[in-house]
């Protein structure tokens, strides 16, 4: 299941998209450490493709996926 999530990104002058932040619906904001990879790659679990980024936030690594100018999570079931 798709879970769409709100994103503070910052776009660099040769076109990168470089995510800062994830806004989460309880109004959470988590900031990203570092990302580790990007990849264009499928979502199996929430299916979908598009731009996989691969975060650090808070110790913890999360796929974040940046598809059509929306940005989703995998969620639970």
């Amino acid at each position: 299941m798709k879970r769409y999530i709100d994103m503070i990104v910052r776009y660099t002058e040769d076109g990168h998209i470089i995510p800062l932040a994830v806004r989460w619906s309880a109004g959470e904001l988590f900031e990203i450490d570092k990302v580790l990879d990007v990849q264009r790659a499928a979502s199996l679990r929430a299916g979908g493709t598009g731009i996989r980024y691969l975060c650090r936030m808070k110790g913890q690594e999360r796929y974040i996926w940046l598809e059509n100018d929306r940005w989703f999570v995998e969620g639970k079931d």
